[in-house]
């Protein structure tokens, strides 16, 4: 793995080894009930990602699930800044992400709370480039490959998983996927192209989740986006073990 290196706003982040991004959705809806908090429990449970091995924490106020209803605006930065705040003032060296595909609420929260990595599952459009280029913040940019307009903007590329309309794009895309110049980021934890090619739950997902973990691994993924923070930097750990 080559040495990539991100800044987000103070903090720099350097990819020497596969990283670590936990889950933590403020939303009553995400599809795997386990990765839901309040902004009560939010501290607590982002203290132990961290402990786990996290090294970045990923905050969500509106649901990807399909057939998902997005909340109003408001509706999502009254969860979403609240969990920031509480994570900014507990936990202030940590590195944190947003994730939401509206530029209105990256633009707020980048505002309110400093540099943050802006996770947008839908690909993006002008204005959410436009607020990612000013604040000179990275940007998750999901299935698509970059492009002319996007030019300036700090990109971290994740292939989609989950997003690409159907289990074999899903399976096509990890057996397409390869080491990149700019970072790659795998997010596959408990998704829909394990349990429906399985006959299992999201819940009994871990095992085969690890799996492909491991193969992320072996083709170049620098962060993998989980919802279990131990037993994914474990098979990191063991996968460092195999190759030095």
């Amino acid at each position: 793995m080559n040495s990539k290196t991100m800044h987000i706003g103070s903090l720099e982040l350097c990819l020497k080894q596969a990283l670590v991004m936990g889950i933590l959705n403020v939303t009553p809806d995400s599809f795997y009930a386990p990765s839901r908090v309040t902004k009560d429990e939010v501290v607590e449970r982002a203290g132990k990602m961290l402990d786990d091995g996290a090294s970045i924490l990923d905050i969500g106020g509106c649901s990807t699930r399909p057939g998902f209803v997005a909340p109003s605006v408001e509706e999502e930065w009254d969860r979403v800044a609240p969990a920031l705040d509480a994570l900014r003032s507990a936990f202030p060296e940590s590195v944190l992400s947003l994730d939401t595909f509206r530029a209105e609420i990256a633009r707020r929260a980048l505002n309110e709370f400093g540099g943050l990595i802006i996770n947008d599952v839908t690909g993006g459009d002008m204005e959410m480039y436009q607020v990612v280029r000013e604040f000179k913040v990275p940007y998750v940019l999901t299935g698509k490959r970059p492009t002319s307009d996007m030019s300036g903007v700090e990109i971290i590329l994740d292939p989609g998983i989950g997003f690409l309309g159907s289990t074999e794009a899903d399976f096509e895309a990890l057996r397409t996927m390869k080491k990149e110049e700019l970072p790659l980021l795998v997010g596959v934890s408990r998704k829909s192209l394990i349990w429906k090619t399985l006959g299992c739950t999201p819940d009994e997902a871990l095992a085969p989740t690890q799996a492909l973990h491991m193969y992320a691994l072996m083709h170049g993924a620098d962060i993998l986006r989980v919802h279990d923070v131990k037993e994914a930097a474990e098979t990191i750990e063991l996968f460092l073990r195999i190759n030095h």
